[in-house]
């Protein structure tokens, strides 16, 4: 814990945009960075007043984590003198949470499956309007919610700050933050989703919005991850899951009832290319009626005569444009396919290239883009050891591309045990 004068050190050091104007503006604004050990945190509790008795606003942290804390807190605001008394955002396992309570009673509780204690920085925000409550993060909604409750639903608010949580039953504080927050803010009203984007230093891509709304969903959802062989799952991994099983029990199991209720459809098929892909998205994809799409193509394109990258790059295109013109407007998650041992395949050494067009498309396209390429040519060596026969991955290298979906779609977790799994 800071002591009061390191405190009040702080608050001044932070404050220098404390408050703005009402009608526009932060009501709050501390935006210099602060890094916080575990017992430290700032102390706002001589503000409190200016925003105890709003029912409808905005709160927003940009924060970066050091640790996986059980519980960290980025914003509380709390009646000290009584237990559970407070309103919270905070992260619960890596998980964002946003509650409050009175006396003990729980006004709201919710929570996303999806994970930010990654150490990259993120802005995660909490809206609470009419139409209930959103969470958000790089600007995009998130989760939401018909449920709401905000400052001033919780009476006797007396004490505020970033990085714990106080209370009667917690002299000395609760829910200690480990990491940087660089930025806290505050606003009177509701802000649209463009405002979050520009208030966000790193937005995210809205397509991983979308995706982080399906997984934090109750509802259903149908996922199709198509491609060629390595998606199949074909002969290489020695009877052990490929990467979409690996997503299937990480998703359908491990997040939790009811996504056991999603489905997970693997159309793979040994040997195809892009141009096949596009010929046969019917029966592959459009028959399953998807809200997220995965494609991982390419080990073979770079093979087959006329399929070179530009041929490469228009049927990327062409099928991400498909899959935004299914019924709802599924998601389209472009993977690139991994490298592959240039003694062994010194035809398909030039995949780098290929994984750089997909890059690109999926800049132009604004979709989500998963690079297993770099990912594992990041030593500036490719990692034989994930490689089955030089080209396909074996069970490690399955692994390996699992975590990677995990990690960039946001549901990774290193207490699991998918995420954790040892492949000998």
């Amino acid at each position: 814990m800071l002591l009061a004068a390191g405190t009040a050190a702080l608050g001044s050091r932070l404050g220098g945009r404390a408050f703005a104007a009402p009608g526009g503006g932060p009501l709050l604004d501390h935006d210099t960075p602060v890094d916080l050990d575990g017992t430290e945190y700032v102390d706002l509790s001589d503000r409190v007043g200016a925003l105890a008795s709003l029912v409808t606003g905005t709160v927003l942290v940009t924060f970066r984590t050091t640790s996986h804390n059980e519980a960290m807190t980025l914003f509380s605001a709390s009646d000290p003198t009584v237990p559970s008394s407070n309103i919270t955002l905070n992260l619960s396992r890596g998980a964002l949470r946003f509650s409050a309570r009175n006396k003990g009673t729980v006004l709201i509780d919710v929570v996303t499956r999806t994970r930010y204690d990654d150490g990259l920085p993120h802005t995660v925000a909490v809206t609470v309007g009419p139409s209930g409550t959103r969470l958000h993060a790089g600007g995009r909604m998130v989760f939401e919610t018909a449920r709401r409750a905000f400052l001033g639903d919780v009476p006797g608010l007396g004490a505020m700050a970033l990085g714990r949580n106080l209370d009667s039953d917690h002299p000395g504080g609760e829910w200690f933050c480990t990491g940087t927050i660089e930025r806290a803010a505050v606003w009177d009203r509701v802000l649209g989703e463009s405002e979050l984007v520009a208030q966000s230093p790193r937005p995210d891509p809205a397509d991983l919005g979308r995706i982080s709304v399906i997984l934090n969903s109750d509802t259903p959802a149908t996922w199709v991850l198509t491609g060629d062989s390595i998606t199949h799952g074909a002969l290489h991994t020695d009877g052990w899951r490929s990467y979409p099983e690996h997503w299937t029990e990480r998703v359908r199991w491990e997040l939790g009832k009811p996504k056991n209720r999603d489905f997970v459809i693997d159309t793979g098929v040994s040997g195809a290319t892009g141009a096949e892909l596009v010929a046969g998205f019917a029966e592959r994809v459009a028959a399953f009626s998807p809200e997220v799409v995965s494609i991982m193509i390419g080990t073979n394109d770079i093979a087959t005569p006329g399929l070179g990258p530009e041929a490469y790059r228009a049927n990327l295109v062409s099928l991400v444009r498909s899959v935004r013109a299914l019924p709802g407007s599924p998601v389209p998650v472009l993977q690139s396919p991994n490298p592959v041992d240039p003694a062994k395949w010194p035809g398909r050494v030039g995949l780098s290239r290929y994984a750089q067009v997909m890059g690109e498309v999926a800049a132009q396209q604004n979709a989500v883009f998963v690079d297993h390429h770099t990912d594992w040519t990041g030593d500036g060596q490719v990692p034989l050891a994930l490689l089955n026969d030089g080209l396909h991955p074996n069970n490690r290298g399955h692994h390996r591309l699992a975590l990677k979906m995990f990690k960039d779609l946001r549901v990774f977790d290193r207490d699991s045990r998918v995420c954790s799994l040892r492949v000998p």
